[in-house]
């Protein structure tokens, strides 16, 4: 427990450092920030891959989040769009599934010993290709998915007047309730959990969650949420942002947001259990892997960035 908490509060002091760094120097930290993250999480999720009987290339889904993050970064600095940023990133991922398809084929013999050594009875084709898919998986999950976030720190440069309009905080209030509420749901679901028990949600993918647990998370979360919003409120760096943006809207945004945070994690408990690990890693100790305190977010990121597009722009 001692060792869960020091790295709790080493997380907190990270994520604080961002937040200043994001405010007083650049953006462009948060930036670096998820990139680094996002490579970890994707060394994990190959390991996990190669645990399924999902073969792929684990150093193409290491430095893909690279790949992607420099092409998103360009799209933001060349103000290409978030679109076709977007765009660019899935097609980037389509193009290298080709090449690894293709390159699988050119060097047959490789492969050949490949499939004796890992006793997979198939056509040359059908494993280069299943293996180029599973590594085109890694790309979009963890890293593509996650790596959204690049788009929620600079959505204050979105060309349009109303976001304009918000002189770059819209950006820092997005990523504080981008962190909130994965945290919020999953530590009160936890203890609502611990505290009233009953029915399970999921036994068979992860059965120590109950029902109470997940109805507890969601609401702590709303209501937490909520008076972080009013506290914001009272801070002129946040006024433009929470004077044009109803609180019903936030609510809603909110409780969404907890529902699929906690189907991420159920999600991410599938491929452990599939997998038959624990913990996808190590590196964070008293917590498992990076993918595990990730997991929520991966599918939380790609929500609010068009949750907030659609109810901003």
């Amino acid at each position: 427990m001692k060792t869960r908490l020091l790295t709790s509060l080493g997380i907190a002091i990270t994520l604080v450092l961002m937040f200043v760094l994001k405010i007083y120097v650049s953006s462009y930290f948060f930036d670096a920030f998820f990139l680094i993250v996002s490579i970890f999480a994707s060394y994990e999720f190959a390991n996990i891959l190669t645990r399924c009987g999902k073969y792929n290339f684990p150093l193409l889904i290491v430095l893909f989040p690279a790949i992607s993050t420099i092409i998103s970064i360009l799209g933001i600095y060349f103000e290409i769009g978030f679109g076709y940023t977007i765009i660019l990133n899935i097609a980037c991922a389509l193009i290298m599934l080709l090449v690894l398809f293709f390159i699988s084929l050119i060097f047959k013999r490789k492969t050949l010993f490949e499939m004796k050594i890992r006793q997979v009875q198939s056509s040359v084709a059908l494993f280069s290709i299943k293996k180029a898919f599973h590594t085109f998986l890694g790309f979009i999950y963890p890293s593509f998915l996650f790596l959204l976030l690049i788009f929620i720190n600079h959505f204050d440069q979105i060309q349009i007047d109303s976001i304009i309009n918000y002189n770059n905080t819209l950006s820092v209030f997005i990523i504080i309730f981008a962190f909130l509420i994965p945290i919020l749901t999953d530590s009160f679901a936890m203890l609502t959990g611990m505290a009233f028990g009953g029915k399970k949600l999921a036994p068979k993918i992860s059965p120590n969650k109950t029902i109470s647990g997940s109805i507890g998370g969601l609401i702590w979360c709303i209501l937490l949420s909520v008076c972080v919003y009013l506290i914001l409120g009272s801070i002129d760096y946040f006024f433009a942002v929470i004077s044009n943006f109803a609180i019903w809207k936030f609510i809603i945004i909110i409780a969404l947001g907890s529902v699929i945070a906690q189907i991420g994690d159920l999600f991410e408990s599938a491929l452990k259990r599939k997998a038959g690990i624990k913990d996808s890693g190590k590196i964070l100790p008293g917590h498992g892997g990076m993918l595990d305190r990730i997991d929520s977010y991966i599918f939380v990121a790609p929500y609010l960035l068009l949750a907030f597009c659609f109810v901003l722009i």
